[in-house]
């Protein structure tokens, strides 16, 4: 028998699904440049296809906070779903992790 550890196979869920749709709809926005190539309607003067690009220079920011987050919550579940499948102990020599801050307990 050999002492290697198992190799875990990504598993898509609806969270993942979520966060890879925030990061590729700007993207799919942006490239397909014929559904914003126009003037109107503009706004404050400014033509449809310049402020329709700065709009989504915002939409992108928030895209990729909530793509992120959604991560985030995402890594906290596989690791308390692990942690629950295996005993780990914790000493005051516990390695620090994103999580926590990086900080050492």
């Amino acid at each position: 028998m050999s002492n290697a550890p198992e190799a875990t196979r990504a598993v898509v869920t609806p969270l993942r699904v979520a966060i890879a749709l925030c990061l590729v709809a700007p993207f799919v926005a942006l490239l397909w440049v014929g559904s914003y190539a126009r003037k109107d309607p503009a706004l404050a003067g400014i033509p449809f296809f310049y402020w329709y690009q700065m709009l989504w220079v915002l939409v992108s920011a928030v895209l990729t906070m909530t793509a992120y987050r959604l991560w985030q919550r995402d890594r906290r579940t596989a690791g308390t779903s692990r942690a629950a499948g295996t005993s780990r102990a914790a000493g005051p020599a516990s390695a620090a992790t994103a999580e926590d801050g990086g900080a050492v307990k």
